[in-house]
């Protein structure tokens, strides 16, 4: 409880504590509403603030366990299931940020998860109802059909009689015009238009050159919603990662409210598959999209290995350590090197070689901290100096063990 009583919270704070410790002295079996309630509010959240611990995340365990311990399977992580409740009580009785002595603990199988949401294609689902919309429109102009018909022949039949009036008229004034200028002895002539002179379209201005840098990587925190196994490769995980996407964005789909990327990662025995649950990251999100067994993967997860010595083949046998944004960084927010901050490019073009030419120079410092060395890359000839990876907030990314490593 050390770390709890020394954390200071603002008096919004304070309120939100307040309110989830009324709600979690009206946790029942019988309270479905409440329970469900809890379930959507965690499916964001690490805690009940959102990343800070607190003294409801306790009051909530102690409601909750007992439930949780009594439920199936099914009702744990099914179609109808409490899954973020059952990943709040397992962390909470896990995390020495609450100092419990828990003697019986709930036993939580990370890897047992009953139901999936299906990706929902969101540019697909916007077309359909594009469709539904116009469909609904026609049918509901087709029952009026009849009543128009009548109103437009009136109308036809009407224009008929005032064109036929202008026709008339038009072969009077024709008439009338050539017997006056044959008697004149002259020809009636039109009058010619001047043609203006085209004036010839001014070229395009060229595109400003473009500025090597690291910049050009669009860096992000991401919130993994949620962590499975790769169904079809034993290397992988497939997560669900929020990192500030807007809704219609290509290959994304909403999960519990938030605009979320499917990302396949070659973590699998490398980092365990429950330190990969509702835990910020760092993303790289302007890769172009690849399948991947399957599986189309939109994103990267940033993680630091030991740097391969000259001569040595890379086995990838690790260790790896995920990179570890600020806990109080929000999904989305952008992140960069000091010294090298600009807008990215939307999505990096794979002739160019983007990625391959900056990556060699993300390594970790003797601080933990992770950092672009300028003096790696041989295309910024005679730049040197390390940026630190910070968020837009200022905070700093770093790694937990790793000291001049390789980051990918």
């Amino acid at each position: 409880m050390a770390y709890l009583d020394s954390q200071k919270y603002t008096p919004a704070e304070e309120t939100e504590i307040q309110s989830w410790l009324s709600k979690a002295s009206s946790v029942s079996p019988d309270n479905s509403s409440l329970l469900d309630e809890i379930n959507n509010t965690l499916a964001t959240r690490t805690t009940a603030l959102g990343t800070k611990p607190s003294k409801a995340d306790i009051a909530l365990y102690e409601s909750l366990a007992p439930l949780v311990k009594s439920w199936s399977p099914e009702q744990r992580t099914g179609e109808h299931g409490h899954p973020n409740i059952v990943r709040l009580v397992d962390f909470v009785q896990n995390s020495p940020f609450f100092g419990l002595d828990v003697k019986d603990k709930v036993e939580v199988d990370v890897e047992d998860i009953r139901y999936v949401k299906p990706v929902v294609d969101a540019k697909a689902e916007k077309e359909r109802l594009k469709k539904e919309k116009a469909a609904a429109a026609a049918a509901a102009a087709g029952g009026n059909a009849e009543q128009k018909t009548l109103v437009d022949r009136t109308k036809e039949a009407a224009q008929t009689v005032v064109e036929k009036a202008v026709e008339a008229k038009n072969t009077v004034v024709e008439a009338v015009t050539g017997d006056a200028a044959a008697a004149a002895g002259a020809k009636p002539q039109k009058q010619k238009k001047e043609k203006k002179e085209k004036k010839g379209r001014e070229p395009a201005p060229p595109p400003p050159p473009q500025v090597l840098s690291p910049c050009l990587i669009d860096l992000r925190v991401g919130h993994i919603l949620k962590a499975i196994k790769h169904p079809e490769a034993d290397s992988l995980y497939v997560s669900t990662i929020a990192m500030g996407d807007k809704p219609g964005t290509d290959d994304t789909t909403e999960v519990d409210g938030q605009i979320c990327r499917t990302v396949c990662s070659g973590l699998n025995g490398l980092v365990p598959l429950e330190e990969m649950q509702g835990r910020k990251v760092v993303v790289v999100c302007n890769l172009k999209p690849v399948k991947m067994r399957g599986i189309k993967s939109s994103a990267m997860v940033l993680a630091a290995s030991p740097k391969i010595k000259e001569g040595e083949v890379d086995d990838h046998k690790g260790p790896v350590e995920l990179v570890n944004p600020p806990a109080d960084a929000k999904a989305g927010e952008r992140v960069y090197f000091e010294g090298w901050a600009g807008e990215p490019e939307k999505v990096l073009n794979p002739k160019k070689k983007i990625w391959e030419t900056f990556q060699p120079g993300f390594t970790t410092t003797d601080d933990l901290e992770v950092a672009f060395d300028a003096g790696v890359v041989e295309a910024l000839e005679g730049k040197t100096g390390l940026g630190k990876l910070v968020t837009e907030s200022g905070g700093v990314c770093k790694v937990k063990s790793l000291t001049g490593a390789q980051v990918r």
